[in-house]
């Protein structure tokens, strides 16, 4: 069953009437296919119109729609399933938020990490809906030194609300794990690429979030808090939610412009849910060009490069 968002009305509509002559097509014999044509060609074209006019809060709802792709489809799709998954911290346990193993990519050996949301209620409330505990940054760690023992690359995949805000989670040290990331990943001396699947939300981000190339795809959003939790902090209220997703500028456009990423990567029509196979191949394309890029440079000049890189974010000159 297809889910739709409410600024979806006229898609689901068409897509309703395309279904309903199709059935009709089958029960009485009459040829309709020209009328189909002209509502699928109808459908495609009111899809892309109001894709390429979202709005913030929108591109906020498409990045948490429940269809799309988590982690591990991503890596399933980009690897045709050549992945080994790898467990555990070596200290407290294993987070199911937090995802990561070797796998290949057009015969390169690959390490992927990243957050995985789940697909139903079950599953999300097994992998915590994405919010990993201070184990699930050491996991992440542990898992991008091995990629640098044996000379490989990392790519992470970015899709959460925020690291886990549990009692539990800070007397574990969450706030020095994420911390510890960040130290460690400045200085990782093999490629690191970093993209935004879905949300980017505050240090829960973060702490997977420092690469050479950070990229978003096209209806993500990235930011220090999410639009709800800063209406309620300015207003008392989640209801001024699209007025803060405004405010915030946590769109991919938003970031390339203020320079706090490298890349942006565009979604089928639709968004990547409706789409699942050219997505999967398009974020595989850009992976491969930058690896092919970052590969080539010195190990020092790279990591010297993403250090400036990120202390020059934020900083204003006056001319």
């Amino acid at each position: 069953m297809i889910t739709y968002l409410d600024f979806e009305a006229p898609i689901k509509e068409l897509n309703e009437q395309i279904q309903k002559l199709k059935e009709s097509e089958v029960k009485t014999g009459v040829d309709m296919s020209n009328a189909i044509k002209d509502l699928e060609a109808a459908l495609v074209e009111k899809t892309k119109e109001i894709y390429s006019n979202l709005d913030p809060w929108q591109r906020v709802q498409v990045s948490r729609h429940p269809d799309r792709p988590y982690t591990i489809q991503y890596i399933e799709g980009i690897t045709n399933n050549q992945w080994i998954e790898l467990h555990g911290d070596r200290t407290v346990k294993d987070d199911k938020a937090m995802v990561g193993g070797f796998g290949m990519l057009e015969g390169k050996s690959v390490m992927f990490i990243g957050q995985q949301k789940g697909i139903n209620t079950k599953m999300r409330q097994y992998r915590n809906f994405g919010m990993a505990n201070p184990e699930g940054y050491r996991k992440a760690l542990r898992l991008m030194k091995l990629a640098e023992k044996f000379n490989k690359p990392i790519v992470t995949f970015i899709d959460t609300p925020g690291a886990y805000p549990g009692l539990e989670a800070e007397e574990r040290g969450q706030g020095e794990a994420i911390a510890r990331n960040l130290f460690e990943m400045m200085k990782l001396r093999v490629p690191v690429i970093c993209i935004i699947i879905g949300e980017g939300a505050s240090g829960g981000a973060l702490g997977i979030g420092i690469g050479d190339k950070v990229l978003m795809l096209e209806n993500t959003w990235y930011s220090v808090i999410s639009p709800e939790s800063c209406s309620s902090i300015l207003w008392r209220s989640w209801d001024h939610k699209v007025t803060a997703s405004k405010a915030l500028k946590l769109t991919a456009d938003d970031m390339l412009q203020n320079k706090l990423i490298d890349g942006i990567i565009h979604e089928p029509v639709g968004g990547a849910h409706a789409n699942r196979p050219e997505i999967f191949e398009t974020v595989k394309h850009e992976i491969l060009k930058h690896l092919n890029e970052l590969e080539s440079m010195n190990p020092s000049d790279r990591v010297n490069k993403r250090i400036e890189k990120f202390c020059a974010m934020g900083v204003v000159v006056n001319n």
